[in-house]
């Protein structure tokens, strides 16, 4: 068990809501393959605690150990790729209400993983739900960041912007992120780096992880975004809601 700081074991304990029909996905963006320490799923550590403690079955996917060809379609066996796990961990995406994208830094930018998870997340985006909304509507999405150069708000911004495009509701401050020294400073988890004791690195990953159930419990309660004015199903059949209807010109 991750352990958190007091103020986040107050906040535990005060809570008042009952997040426990909640799933959420962690997805680890790092370049290393297990069981290689990961210094962003070390800060990820904290966030599924808390959604832990509030009851919310919480699953972590390591990207890299798995074999997930680069692409834009949902299954790229029928692209002549050889094997695909994506298909299977798209499950766990559709299972999830929350989802949060986990990358290290390189060269300014977030991982080569994460980009192709964020592409591969594009491939599925065009199915839709029972409402005719695309798939993703109702859900909410977040990022964490670190690595030992600048690029914390940059990667977060691309990382939250390609998931609203995508069709996440983004929470208000749905990133946080830690970077130690310029390199070839400490990593996160390394020894004296002052990562995990780090008050504005930690303030900023407990609002994300509480704003996304906050969020996340409006959405479920609400039964996902209401269906109106952002339904694909209606607009290919030629509703144009409060536009003049095409077809009866």
């Amino acid at each position: 068990m991750t352990e958190l700081n007091a103020m986040q074991e107050e906040l535990c304990q005060q809570s008042r809501w009952d997040f426990s029909d909640l799933r959420a996905l962690f997805i680890g963006c790092t370049l290393k393959r297990s069981p290689e320490l990961s210094n962003t799923e070390g800060l990820a550590a904290i966030a599924m605690e808390i959604m832990r403690r509030q009851g919310v079955t919480v699953d972590l996917v390591r990207a890299v150990d798995h074999e997930i060809p680069v692409g834009v379609y949902p299954d790229m066996t029928e692209h002549g790729w050889p094997a695909d796990e994506w298909p299977s961990i798209f499950e766990q995406v559709m299972a999830a209400d929350i989802l949060v994208l986990c990358t290290p830094i390189w060269l300014g930018e977030k991982s080569s993983v994460c980009t192709k998870v964020i592409e591969r997340l594009y491939g599925n985006s065009s199915q839709l739900n029972a409402a005719g909304q695309y798939a993703y509507y109702g859900r909410v999405g977040g990022c964490l960041v670190t690595g030992n150069e600048d690029g914390v708000k940059h990667c977060a911004m691309n990382v939250l912007y390609s998931l609203q495009h995508l069709g996440y509701v983004i929470p208000p401050q749905a990133d946080a992120g830690w970077i130690g020294e310029a390199d070839p400073g400490p990593s996160y988890l390394d020894p004296g780096s002052g990562g995990p004791d780090n008050d504005f690195t930690n303030r900023n990953t407990t609002f994300m992880a509480w704003n996304l159930l906050h969020v996340a419990r409006m959405l479920k309660d609400a039964g996902g975004m209401p269906a109106h004015g952002n339904q694909r199903s209606s607009w290919d059949a030629g509703c144009r809601f409060d536009f003049p209807n095409p077809e009866y010109r």
